[in-house]
């Protein structure tokens, strides 16, 4: 969990002001608005999971005993993902470790992939 940690290490005074994400200048702004960035995209992520539990919760609802499990499914499947993309973004960060870029491309990576999952939860919850 090093790269989370990365992500939480910043100094609270440094957090306290948020920078002009619209163009950062330096690279601690630039850090803070990937976690910025981060951030607002986990929270879409949580959104769409939790209509997706919602979506196989209602499915299990009306299925027999046997169409049932779903939802446990889709909780180990979260997870595992969640395990996967921090080690996918701490090997992308790999070139960087110890630099004051590392934290940024972390921070990028755990967003962009956020974003993609979030994607599929979405078709979780519309389709089924």
């Amino acid at each position: 969990m090093r790269t989370l940690a990365l992500l939480l290490a910043f100094p609270a005074t440094a957090m306290a002001q948020e920078p002009d994400c619209t163009a950062p200048q330096t690279q601690a702004d630039m850090t803070q608005c990937a976690g910025i960035a981060f951030k607002m995209a986990d929270e879409d992520l949580n959104l769409a999971y939790r209509l997706a539990l919602k979506t196989y919760g209602d499915f299990e609802t009306d299925e027999p005993e046997a169409g049932k499990g779903g939802v446990e499914a889709l909780k180990q499947a979260q997870r595992a993902w969640i395990t996967f993309r921090d080690a996918a973004c701490a090997v992308e960060a790999w070139p960087y470790r110890g630099g004051s870029i590392e934290p940024m491309v972390v921070a990028n990576c755990m967003e962009r992939l956020t974003r993609v999952r979030t994607e599929d939860l979405r078709l979780i919850g519309e389709t089924n």
